[in-house]
Formats: structure tokens, C-alpha cells, sequence
């Protein structure tokens, strides 16, 4: 099988990971909507969300975790969750994911989802892998 998020979780491409845990990965957009940007996907390979009853509630915890991870790390007020099943809902990347985008007060509401980045995502992953 040739899928990017497979070899993203098997280590053969890099990516700025920011949890992992027994079924899920973690890691930063690397064209992100909003500073944080973050796609939670399963270990195990599904198309989309809709293909496996159980992949929402597999990743679930994950999803929850990174969301409060964002809004603790980089001063976010909220986020939005979501997931794209299929070539017409803009869905690229044929393995389920979650995309979880941190959202600031500055830039609110739907209508503002997709803004401009004006931080690199090396130094997002820095502020989000800090250690205290």
C-alpha cells in the first residue's frame, strides 16, 4: 500500500509529532489553516471516516487530547474539529483523519476557518514541545 499517513506513522517520512499514543499520531499540517493546525490519525489505515464505524471513537481520546494540548500550548480560546470524507468534501490524503485547528479570538467563526500563517510550523512545533 502507498499511503503518505502510513509512512508517516512507520517513520519513513518526518513529521513534527505532537502525541502518539497506542492506536493514534498526532502531527502539525504542514500547510496549516491556522497556526496549530494538527491532523490526528489512526495507526491503522481506513480511507475515511465514514469507511469504519469504529475510527471516530478509536481516535476520539486522541482528538480530545490534542485539542486541550493546543488551547494550553499556544493560548488558543477554541477549536474546531473536523474530518473530510471523500475527493468532494476536499479530502487529499485517502487515510481517515481528524484535523483540529486551534482558533483565536483575533480570527473567529467559521468564515475565518482558513486564514493566513504567518508562523513557519518548526516554530509552532517548538512552542507546542516545550519542555518545563
Amino acid at each position: 500500500m502507498d499511503c503518505l499517513f502510513c509512512s508517516i506513522v512507520a517513520g519513513e517520512i518526518p513529521s513534527k509529532k505532537i502525541y502518539e499514543d497506542d492506536v493514534a499520531y498526532a502531527f502539525l499540517d504542514i500547510s496549516p489553516w491556522q497556526v496549530g493546525h494538527t491532523l490526528v490519525i489512526p495507526k491503522a489505515h481506513s480511507v475515511d471516516v465514514l469507511e469504519d464505524d469504529e475510527v471516530l471513537a478509536t481516535i476520539a481520546p486522541a482528538v480530545a487530547r490534542v485539542g486541550r494540548l493546543l488551547k494550553e500550548r499556544l493560548g488558543a480560546d477554541a477549536c474546531n474539529v473536523m474530518s473530510n470524507a471523500g475527493a468532494v468534501s476536499g479530502q487529499e490524503v485517502f487515510h481517515s483523519h481528524v484535523h483540529v485547528l486551534p482558533r483565536y479570538a483575533s480570527s473567529p467563526g467559521i468564515a475565518n476557518l482558513k486564514t493566513r500563517v504567518d508562523e513557519d510550523v518548526e516554530t509552532t512545533w517548538k512552542r507546542i514541545n516545550y519542555t518545563t
